[in-house]
């Protein structure tokens, strides 16, 4: 995939802007962390994807307290972010999923579940103390390799 100039794009799940860094193609889906901390949703060199660790905040900047709802909307950022760079669900090698509350396990790992489907990629799922909020219940991250 290459990309010479900034394109942006909006998806149900975030505002998607493309932007090519460095000989690699990265993502920003507007985040308030990403200009903080320095870094892309997403990037992507050849045909390896990274996608940040992503919590389950809404457009409006508000969190569910459900700790499934939050995993849906993580999910779906992390689609749009792949999708973004030409990949696919399906090329998701492996996902980290943190979480504040081991109790909250299996409401995340039934919307894993169907999200991911037969993919089954490998996957760690650990409690942490804190996410970046304190109204962030889960953050995932995923690594896809494409073709």
């Amino acid at each position: 995939m290459k990309l010479e100039t900034c394109v942006s794009q909006t998806t149900p799940a975030a505002a998607i802007q493309i932007i090519p860094r460095h000989g690699r193609t990265t993502v920003s889906t507007g985040s308030i962390w990403e200009p903080k901390l320095g870094y892309s949703r997403a990037v992507r060199k050849g045909n390896q994807i990274f996608v940040s660790g992503s919590v389950g905040i809404e457009a409006d900047k508000s969190f569910s307290p459900d700790a499934g709802k939050q995993s849906q909307r993580s999910l779906a950022i992390i689609r749009s972010a792949i999708e973004a760079l030409g990949g696919r669900m399906e090329d998701v090698m492996m996902t980290r999923i943190y979480l504040k509350r081991i109790g909250d396990w299996e409401k995340i790992a039934a919307v894993h579940g169907d999200v991911f489907g037969d993919i089954r990629p490998a996957t760690l799922l650990l409690e942490v103390a804190k996410l970046i909020d304190d109204a962030a219940l889960v953050e995932i991250e995923a690594t896809a390799i494409v073709g």
